[in-house]
């Protein structure tokens, strides 16, 4: 093998490797796809894909998160009305605008499916 092609090898392998630390290992369910991509567009950009988080926001995919600590409940009023740093560092959360109840249930299921799949609970 050339020098050359020793290093696209290489190069490929690690964008292969780091492109699936980021997928989760197992799709969820169809039942949970409409969450899977509201999550994806309205919350992964803070907490990142897969609920891992990022700089700017939490994972929650945290035991802190798990529902004896923090209920449904939580997950519902922290987008419709913000919520004040209480865990992390990272800032309080704003209010976002224009999401719904429905919207959010299904994006709970979704929060609370990657959990169970994490050992959360």
């Amino acid at each position: 093998m050339t020098l050359p092609a020793a290093v696209a090898l290489a190069l490929c392998l690690a964008v292969s490797y780091a492109a699936a630390a980021d997928t989760p290992a197992v799709k969820p369910p169809p039942d949970l796809s409409k969450g899977e991509a509201l999550f994806n567009s309205r919350c992964a950009a803070c907490h990142g894909i897969g609920a891992k988080g990022t700089p700017v926001g939490p994972p929650f995919l945290d035991k802190i998160y798990e529902p004896n600590h923090h209920a449904d409940s939580a997950f519902y009023r922290a987008p419709e009305m913000g919520v004040r740093a209480h865990h992390w560092t990272f800032g309080d959360m704003p209010k976002i605008p224009g999401i719904n109840r429905d919207d959010l249930t299904q994006i709970i299921a979704y929060i609370r499916w990657l959990q169970k799949q994490a050992g959360i609970f």
